[in-house]
């Protein structure tokens, strides 16, 4: 697992946040083609949440290109990705489990506009490693293996109990002995009478 964050990034809320849901979950490849593709407005981003005044676009609903916070999580997909190969994890496996982003204090802007107060967003990532389709296998594998061996057991324990009873003859010492015991304790009940 490999972990990045952006803090106080000039950069709408809302756009990131309509972002990070698009991209959560998914292959950081697949996530890193589709922000170039928006800063390049080839592909839309869709707007689920905040889509009050928004047009619809190609193959969805509501949907904008919003570059500037396209470029900032771009940058951050990209250092997670550095560091989730120093860690020694395989990127071409990568997946988006957690990115959220959270609001920054706003600082008030300079100039004719000082009145306002200028956007600042918090932006963490966490990306892990998939596991692949031939770990998974060989686990099924050795779990089919596992109960094959739990029946063959269960088979076995039935059979040498069968071969104990057959083994032994009606007039075996053990039940003899059993018998014994009883008529002892049937005398000494009858003595204490």
């Amino acid at each position: 697992m490999a972990r990045a964050s952006g803090k106080s990034i000039p950069v709408s809320f809302k756009h990131s946040i309509e972002i990070c849901n698009f991209i959560r979950g998914k292959n950081v490849n697949y996530a890193k083609n589709v922000l170039n593709d928006v800063i390049k407005e080839k592909r839309a981003i869709p707007f689920k949440r905040f889509s009050d005044d928004v047009g619809h676009k190609k193959k969805m609903a509501a949907g904008r290109y919003p570059k500037k916070a396209s470029k900032e999580i771009l940058d951050i997909i990209n250092l997670v990705e550095a560091n989730a190969q120093f860690k020694g994890l395989n990127t071409s496996n990568l997946i988006i489990t957690s990115i959220s982003p959270n609001k920054a204090s706003s600082v008030t802007r300079f100039g004719r506009k000082r009145g306002r107060k200028a956007k600042r967003t918090n932006i963490e990532v966490f990306v892990q490693e998939k596991v692949t389709e031939k770990k998974s296998s060989v686990k099924k594998e050795s779990k089919e293996e596992k109960k094959e061996v739990e029946a063959q057991d269960k088979k076995g324990k039935k059979m040498e109990k069968t071969e104990n009873i057959k083994d032994k003859p009606k007039g075996s010492k053990e039940t003899e002995e059993k018998q014994e015991v009883k008529t002892v304790k049937k005398e000494e009940n009858k003595a204490q009478k």
